[in-house]
């Protein structure tokens, strides 16, 4: 495993980030393993390197949090793994229950500092960009977590590449601890990111770490809706709400990246992963395992290096989307 700094922090990450979204509760999603089924796969990280895992506070309502940060004290010292949680989306049905007031950050912090069984997290980020909150509030407010030594970094996740210039500008002058990660959504059929927001961050040297690399199973080549090989594939509203593998652009690239991992004798999946982490923004993409052999797909896609001429075949077909995965 060739670990990689965290944007240009000394910190360094495993080039894949073990998603924890799956574990925690049924109660949550049908589709949610228990605490008893997700432990195995967190140790199978461990063991395999990964040493980078991203949770949040909604994910069963707190429950992945506990799920998660319960199996990484039983398996691991504190320092050997780097750990991410989010904040912003709903955990209650209060109007303080969510969002980026002061309040709120405040009140989320410790509380998933106490679910997760730590006194710090290595990475708290903003799961959204709060339309309702002034920036300055709730980036003063980040700041002082990180003063306050409850998290050593913070990060931001899908947002307008100006809204997120505009929180890093405003941390700037004001002498404010600045966003060092940023997690959009980006895989194959979901390149609009390329437009502003990784050239962005490439220049401001800030680490990407995307989500949904496989475009929710769509380029693991798992059917979609009432046909899906999964409850989650089944049941899952925002694949068909971003368009995900739904127009004609999308199923050439399907089938294009269906030859290139047939001629190498690698899974859709592998290819996939693979040419998410040959963009040179790219700092480790976020995986979700919920069967063993998803783990070791996933492990055995760093051995893959594409060519420019499978790049070239894999992103030829791409035609431009609208913005999905944030407001």
């Amino acid at each position: 495993m060739e670990y990689k700094r965290l944007g240009t922090t000394g910190t360094r990450v495993s080039p894949l980030c073990l998603g924890t979204m799956t574990y925690g509760t049924p109660e949550w999603r049908e589709w949610v393993l228990d605490e008893q089924a997700s432990r195995p796969f967190i140790k199978q990280a461990l063991d395999a390197g990964i040493n980078f895992f991203d949770t949040a506070d909604m994910y069963s309502l707190g429950e992945s949090e506990r799920v998660v940060g319960k199996a990484l004290n039983d398996y691991a010292p504190r320092e050997d793994f780097v750990l991410a949680t989010k904040v912003y989306n709903p955990i209650g049905d209060g109007p303080n229950d969510r969002g980026l007031s002061r309040k709120h950050i405040m009140h989320a912090i410790d509380s998933s500092l106490t679910r997760l069984t730590t006194d710090h997290v290595d990475l708290y980020q903003i799961h959204r960009f709060d339309y309702d909150t002034p920036i300055e509030e709730f980036m003063e407010a980040l700041h002082d977590v990180v003063k306050a030594g409850k998290a050593r970094y913070i990060g931001a996740s899908s947002m307008y590449a100006w809204q997120f210039a505009k929180c890093q500008h405003i941390a700037e002058i004001n002498g404010w601890t600045k966003f060092v990660t940023m997690q959009p959504m980006y895989n194959l059929v979901y390149r609009e990111e390329e437009r502003e927001m990784l050239p962005q961050c490439m220049d401001q040297g800030v680490g990407v770490i995307p989500w949904s690399p496989l475009a929710r199973g769509v380029l693991a080549g798992k059917k979609q809706g009432a046909e899906g090989e999964s409850t989650r594939s089944q049941t899952d509203a925002n694949t068909k709400k971003w368009n995900l593998g739904a127009v004609e652009a999308d199923d050439q690239i399907i089938d294009a990246l269906r030859e290139v991992a047939q001629a190498r004798g690698a899974s859709m999946a592998q290819v996939a992963l693979a040419w998410v982490r040959s963009n040179p923004a790219v700092t480790a993409p976020i995986i979700g395992a919920s069967k063993s052999h998803h783990l070791e797909e996933a492990i055995a896609s760093l051995d893959i290096t594409l060519s420019d001429e499978e790049k070239t075949k894999l992103e030829a077909p791409y035609r431009p989307h609208p913005v999905a995965g944030h407001r």
